[in-house]
């Protein structure tokens, strides 16, 4: 599990920087990148099949042989948000042996690392009203095993700390929520970012400055 806090698996609903015009991008990629630019620069109710086709450079029927719904587009690029961090909270979850101080710091930098390396800001459209159809379901619980994963990391670190269901909300929102400020300023790296959201995970968390540290050095010594 080495280095997971800076480089977890990466979904083809994260676009990278090449952006939709890289030829090394599969057309199904292709689709989702001009998706991801699309929905958060001009919002997913004003976005049409026919402009993400465009944008992608097919024709819009060759784009429904990859996806048979706008819908179907963007739960793919919320999904990818989500799945990849949640593997790694069950994984490191099934690991007592670790500190729990060690685990949430690995956790929140991951997530928020991921968040960040996209391209585009796909947490911006986790309130759209569409999100919360029945398409969405897989992502909506996929989220909140996340959320529970960190609520439960947080009981660990300190069983007898009040508020756990409200400390949980606020560490999703500092992962969420500050990854989309550092974003907007476009002034920091990913290598950066990630560490940075996780220290502020172990201090909510109620973790002292060596305890920080720690769990920041054995976080990246994962094996």
């Amino acid at each position: 599990m080495a280095a997971q806090y800076s480089q977890p698996r990466a979904r083809v609903g994260r676009p990278r920087a090449q952006g939709p015009s890289d030829s090394s991008l599969s057309p199904r990629e292709q689709v989702l990148a001009a998706a991801a630019e699309l929905f958060t620069e001009n919002g997913y109710a004003a976005t049409t099949t026919r402009a993400v086709a465009e944008k992608a450079g097919l024709r819009q029927a060759s784009m429904y042989h990859y996806f048979a719904r706008k819908e179907d587009i963007l739960a793919t690029l919320l999904e990818s948000t989500v799945e990849p961090s949640l593997v790694l909270a069950t994984a490191l979850l099934a690991r007592p042996e670790l500190d729990p101080a060690v685990r949430l710091w690995a956790l929140a930098a991951a997530d928020a690392a991921l968040l960040h390396r996209g391209l585009y800001n796909l947490g911006a459209l986790y309130q759209l009203p569409e999100v919360r159809g029945e398409r969405f379901a897989h992502f909506r619980r996929a989220r909140a095993e996340l959320k529970a994963a960190y609520g439960e990391l947080l009981h660990l670190i300190d069983p007898a700390e009040p508020g756990r269901d409200l400390r949980c909300d606020l560490l999703l929102g500092l992962v969420e929520g500050g990854v989309a400020v550092v974003r907007d300023r476009n002034a920091h790296p990913t290598a950066e970012v990630g560490p940075a959201v996780a220290d502020a995970a172990l201090r909510l968390a109620g973790c002292d400055r060596p305890t920080r540290a720690a769990a920041a050095a054995a976080a990246r010594d994962l094996a």
